[in-house]
């Protein structure tokens, strides 16, 4: 038989390989052009895709639970609210109401009493003040020139493993807004390269994007937020763009732990309280008072209150002393802040979670506060 192409058996080896390649081989100019619509595609997505998007935050809206680590939503709502509302609440659990549903929450016990929706529920669960920090420096920035209300939840300091002081490996919540290299945190143990990684999430508004996309539409059957190439194998014959058809969750309004008081699931205990001066916890509080004032904000703290009933009278006294060196601390940056009484030990859920008859009783005593 006769070569069926003579005409490239004297090519040069190279070329010939080249020849006979299924690689797509592209200049100088096609190499910086296909560079320019990957800058382009990175700088525009986000902003393009929040015209695709469709959110709503409707009166007393919260984060919704499965949604906790999604920051670049977060980011969204927290423009969304300074935009509508007068005063933003910012803080953990404690602020977004574990043991309610939203319309029994701080934030709309306040809208109650105002008669009108005036205050907003930026809590997080799980919120720390380490996290916090990182959620003011990097998807806080819509947050300016508003009426904000930080509250400062002492079950934070309450251990030097809840500091996140101690060496031992801690599994803490929100690892991501974490400072990554410095300060460093002893219990926190993540290696270099997810850190790197994490580090640019921070500071690039596209890596963010892309895991809200992966944390609001790409889950698993027991709704375990998946990145794409893990969905594309669970779900090999389907196309991988039918997920972002689905509407975003809407805000939460489960219940998800059983509203009882503390009696009923805990006994009378002491914490070993922290020190301030040494506190990763408290310089971070400090950190994120900070960052809200830099933008124009004027913030006001609420202090507790914290479950006084379950503690001995030697550590209520521990406490007080703690709460006292924050008040001054507080006075000593200007900083207005509220001290309430704690509310009678059956509005309590556990050490600082009140149940609705207690937020309540809060909203009474903040609403009459900030109208002073």
């Amino acid at each position: 038989m006769g070569d069926p192409d003579p005409g490239k058996r004297n090519l040069p080896p190279e070329l010939d390989t080249a020849a006979r390649s299924n690689a797509i081989h592209l200049s100088g100019r096609q190499w910086l052009g296909v560079g320019l619509l990957a800058i382009t595609m990175i700088v525009l997505a986000p902003a393009l895709w929040k015209q695709v998007e469709k959110f709503e935050a409707e009166p007393d809206y919260r984060m919704p639970y499965e949604l906790s680590n999604d920051y670049w939503l977060y980011d969204r709502y927290c423009r969304l609210a300074a935009e509508r509302t007068d005063v933003l609440l910012l803080g953990d659990s404690v602020i977004w109401g574990q043991y309610v549903t939203r319309r029994e929450t701080l934030s709309h016990c306040l809208n109650a009493r105002a008669g009108r929706e005036r205050f907003a529920n930026l809590g997080m669960n799980g919120a720390h003040p380490v996290a916090l920090a990182g959620l003011m420096e990097f998807y806080g920035c819509g947050i300016h020139d508003k009426d904000v209300l930080l509250f400062w939840n002492p079950l934070w300091l309450s251990s030097p493993r809840v500091d996140l002081r101690e060496r031992e490996e801690f599994r803490f919540n929100h690892p991501r807004l974490a400072p990554q290299f410095h300060p460093g945190i002893p219990a926190y143990t993540e290696h270099f390269s997810p850190r790197v990684g994490i580090v640019v999430e921070q500071r690039v508004p596209f890596a963010s994007w892309a895991a809200h996309l992966q944390q609001a539409y790409y889950r698993d059957a027991n709704g375990r937020p998946l990145d794409i190439p893990e969905w594309t194998l669970a779900h090999p014959y389907e196309n991988p763009l039918r997920p972002l058809r689905q509407p975003l969750p809407h805000s939460d309004n489960a219940l998800h732990e059983k509203a009882v008081p503390w009696t009923a699931r805990m006994k009378k205990q002491d914490y070993p309280w922290v020190d301030l001066a040494t506190s990763l916890q408290w310089h971070s509080f400090q950190r994120t008072v900070q960052i809200l004032k830099r933008r124009g904000n004027r913030v006001s703290v609420l202090l507790g209150p914290f479950n006084e009933h379950l503690l001995s009278e030697q550590n209520v006294a521990e406490y007080h002393k703690l709460r006292s060196a924050v008040e001054t601390w507080l006075q000593h940056e200007s900083v207005p802040h509220l001290a309430p009484p704690p509310l009678p030990s059956a509005c309590y859920a556990d050490a600082d979670h009140p149940l609705s008859a207690g937020y309540a009783l809060l909203a009474e005593q903040v609403f009459q506060w900030l109208a002073r």
